[in-house]
């Protein structure tokens, strides 16, 4: 998956009308966007649809799929027939969990995102242990899509070793959580930023800015 400028939106508001004023904004810029439960619970799975229809962008679903293998399936099956390109799923359940989900995507021919650690500070009890095995699992499966923290770059640069330069990183936790763009481009293909930029009074000049800085 290649990503516009190496940025992409985490679109968490909960309105239409929002959403729509932000995506207006930034997608001259952007033609990656990913979408969490916030905005999906607020106004249906549908709003991946609409957004799809609306504008030319690849959908990635934050949903952190952490269940049973059957029931991952369902989930990814779902999702990914409403028009979203591809979801994130989390490692920690397990190698058949994350199968069933790598198994359903390609079979719609779409993609999963392995969650490896978390950006938030409270990640470091429970899945920073087991954050390099769950990405050697990842490597095991044949999975080519990984989610590390870009506030966490020594974390973010074990990760990387481990599933090597062919494999494509994004990261969660660019300016409002602290993390740095450019740093984060060292070792990830894309940065994730979300407060930074739709809650900013311009949306697209918060994100001009966080493209410049890159290239500086």
């Amino acid at each position: 998956m290649n990503v516009k400028n190496q940025i992409i939106l985490a679109l968490d508001v909960e309105e239409k009308n929002k959403a729509y004023e932000i995506l207006d904004q930034t997608t001259e810029y952007l033609d990656t966007i990913k979408i969490g439960y916030p905005i999906t619970l607020a106004l249906g799975p549908s709003i991946i649809t609409s957004i799809k229809e609306e504008y030319d962008v690849k959908i990635i679903a934050d949903f952190k799929v952490a269940d049973i293998d059957a029931t991952n399936e369902k989930i990814v099956k779902t999702t990914l027939n409403y028009g979203a390109d591809a979801i994130i799923v989390h490692g920690f359940t397990g190698d058949d969990s994350v199968l069933a989900c790598k198994n359903m995507a390609e079979k719609l021919d779409k993609e999963i995102f392995l969650l490896t650690e978390m950006s938030h500070p409270g990640a470091d009890k429970f899945l920073k242990p087991v954050s390099l095995d769950i990405a050697q699992m990842g490597v095991d499966l044949g999975i080519k899509n990984y989610v590390a923290p870009a506030t966490k770059i020594d974390r973010l640069k074990k990760i990387r070793e481990v599933v090597g330069k062919d494999s494509f990183i994004i990261s969660p936790g660019v300016g409002f959580q602290g993390g740095n763009a450019k740093d984060t481009l060292q070792y990830s293909n894309a940065a994730i930023v979300g407060r930074s930029i739709y809650n900013a009074s311009n949306p697209k000049k918060a994100l001009e800015e966080i493209i410049e800085s890159i290239k500086v």
